[in-house]
């Protein structure tokens, strides 16, 4: 089933080529749905950037209390829309500083190469300030159960805890009072993804 998602999605990336100099493809989800996993195949086979709405987390400074109150206010949006939505339509090389939350600070900056593709994955590429600029929207959907496995297995039974309490209400809050996934193109099922 995988092989099939990445087929269509790959037929309806070159149909949009067909029309466009560039196309934009955003891959929101539930958290463990196979976000990167998706963005990795995709942008192989297509030789496309991928730029991960994990690199945009919120710097410490930006974190206030009405920040984070904010739906879908825990990432940079105004940083991604700067760096990313605005340097993949110049068509130009450009930087970007990709945040690290484990050391809570910037990276040496990213340099991007201009592509016809240009792959975003990441829980919040969808966020009301974003939507607009994208060609194709791709929401991965997962259960509660396999999505408890993934990150237990992934990020270990400490950090599942912080997902389960924290991040996972987080995004579903966003998905939920946002409409998210009903503004997709594409809805795909993330237990057939691995």
């Amino acid at each position: 089933m995988f092989d099939d998602y990445v087929k269509m999605i790959c037929e309806r990336i070159k149909s949009l080529l067909e029309m466009n100099d560039r196309v934009l493809v955003a891959i929101d989800g539930n958290c463990g749905a196979g976000k990167s996993t998706l963005g990795r195949k995709i942008a192989e086979l297509l030789d496309a950037n991928l730029f991960h709405m994990d690199d945009f987390y919120l710097t410490p400074e930006l974190r206030t209390k009405a920040r984070m109150q904010e739906v879908g206010g825990n990432v940079d949006y105004v940083r991604f829309k700067a760096e990313i939505i605005e340097g993949v339509n110049k068509g130009k090389p450009f930087e970007f500083r990709p945040f690290n939350c484990k050391l809570q600070d910037f990276c040496q900056p990213k340099h991007v190469l201009p592509k016809k593709v240009n792959i975003v994955e990441g829980s919040y590429s969808l966020h009301p300030t974003l939507i607009e600029f994208y060609d194709l929207k791709i929401f991965i959907e997962i259960s509660p159960e396999i999505q408890e496995k993934r990150i237990l297995k992934r990020n270990g039974p400490i950090m599942f805890e912080k997902f389960k309490s924290l991040w996972i209400p987080l995004e579903n809050l966003y998905f939920e009072t946002l409409g998210i996934k009903e503004k997709c193109d594409l809805i795909l099922r993330g237990e057939e993804i691995n």
